[in-house]
């Protein structure tokens, strides 16, 4: 099996595709590593698989813990403003080896899980300030 550089592959993608900065695609492949140990271990023999939702619920909590309330403005300042624009970059590494997929993944996936803007500000609101939520699921 041949091994995948990171980097010149990260480089390919910057070329082809210029949406999102460098500081974007790291941050996702963080957020992923984060879900993963979220998640747990894989039974033995097996590869982790991370859902569409599971990376962007663990990409919320990445994001939250490691820039607080100033999440959503570097979130924003790379180009990443909705759940879409995660799954972009998660395709984007995709389409060059850098992460895999199952034949049920697809960038749909990443539609609809959540409006930035509530999921990067709400945390941090006083308690009778945060909005109530109610069950049904969110659009962007």
């Amino acid at each position: 099996m041949q091994t995948v550089n990171f980097e010149e592959e990260l480089e390919k993608i910057l070329a082809k595709d210029g949406r999102y900065p460098r500081e974007a695609y790291l941050f996702v492949r963080e957020a992923l590593d984060h879900t993963q140990k979220l998640l747990g271990r894989p039974p033995k023999n097996e590869v982790r698989h991370v859902s569409g939702q599971q990376l962007l619920d663990g990409t919320r909590d990445y994001a939250l813990g490691q820039y607080g309330p100033m999440a959503l403005a570097v979130l924003n300042e790379w180009g990443l403003r909705r759940c879409e624009d995660i799954g972009e970059i998660v395709f984007n590494m995709v389409e060059t080896s850098l992460l895999a997929k199952t034949d049920q993944d697809s960038r749909e996936d990443f539609k609809g899980g959540y409006r930035f803007e509530e999921a990067f500000t709400e945390p941090f609101l006083p308690a009778d300030k945060a909005p109530r939520r109610s069950s049904a699921p969110q659009t962007a």
